[in-house]
């Protein structure tokens, strides 16, 4: 029932949704009545707007349904009725994981590395920036690692879901994490520094409230990591090392 809340509200299919709507295009928070329940409009906290795509909070979500989509492969069909059966509830966690991995792979630098929020309002000054490689240290618009970690590991999980459903997707998928991935693991972005206490360089935590570390003389945030970007970065890397070895497939349930 989350699932579905979250794709019919924060996901859009680029149907009527608002006038603003893009297939792929994801929302961090909707608000609803707390007298009827009913849908009342958009928001965010962390992304520059609710009509704009804060870009971590579509990667939460190309994650989240090509993890449910794995997960639901492994339960009972009976168990699967009352959320509208198996075909229902695939195809609409199938439909939301690739509408946003699809919107990532359109909306972030050539590297697969991600400026914070996709409408963010400055990054226009950078130009073509799709076309070559995320610059973490320009004046403009901080880039966002940790984002890029957590949808590395949506793209690669999704890829291995599609492999025998839609094989051309899966192989764009599978191209375009290990590209975010190969990126994330050398420099600018894995730390080297023995003095440095993170991992993962050059990731976000809160752009609007300004909670991030703007080193002296920059204009933007940039250098430092989060816990979710190191894990995340870790967890992928321990997935891609798994299926090179034909080891245990990597779950969060649990044993394959």
């Amino acid at each position: 029932m989350h699932a579905r809340a979250t794709a019919k509200h924060l996901v859009s299919d680029g149907g009527g949704r608002d006038v603003y709507a893009v297939p792929g295009r994801v929302t961090h928070e909707a608000i609803f009545s707390v007298a009827d329940r009913s849908f009342r409009c958009l928001s965010t906290q962390q992304g520059y707007s609710p009509f704009s795509t804060w870009m971590r909070g579509l990667a939460w979500a190309m994650c989240g349904f090509a993890e449910q989509l794995e997960f639901i492969e492994t339960v009972a069909d009976e168990d699967l009725a009352a959320t509208g059966g198996r075909r229902s509830t695939e195809s609409m966690m199938r439909m939301a994981a690739c509408d946003a991995c699809d919107f990532y792979i359109e909306h972030t630098a050539a590297d697969g590395i991600p400026y914070w929020d996709a409408g963010a309002p400055h990054l226009h000054r950078l130009g073509d920036y799709q076309a070559k490689p995320a610059d973490p240290f320009n004046p403009f618009e901080p880039v966002d690692s940790s984002a890029a970690a957590i949808a590395a590991q949506g793209l690669l999980r999704l890829a291995q879901y599609l492999r025998r459903k839609d094989a051309r997707r899966s192989r764009r998928y599978a191209g375009a994490g290990l590209t975010v991935l190969g990126t994330l693991l050398g420099e600018p972005y894995l730390s080297v520094s023995r003095r440095h206490e993170g991992l993962l360089l050059h990731s976000v935590y809160h752009r609007p409230n300004g909670w991030d570390s703007v080193p002296q003389g920059r204009t933007v945030p940039c250098g430092e990591s989060s816990m979710w970007g190191d894990y995340h970065l870790r967890e992928a890397a321990l997935y891609v090392q798994r299926l090179a070895r034909r080891e245990p497939y990597l779950t969060f349930w649990g044993p394959a």
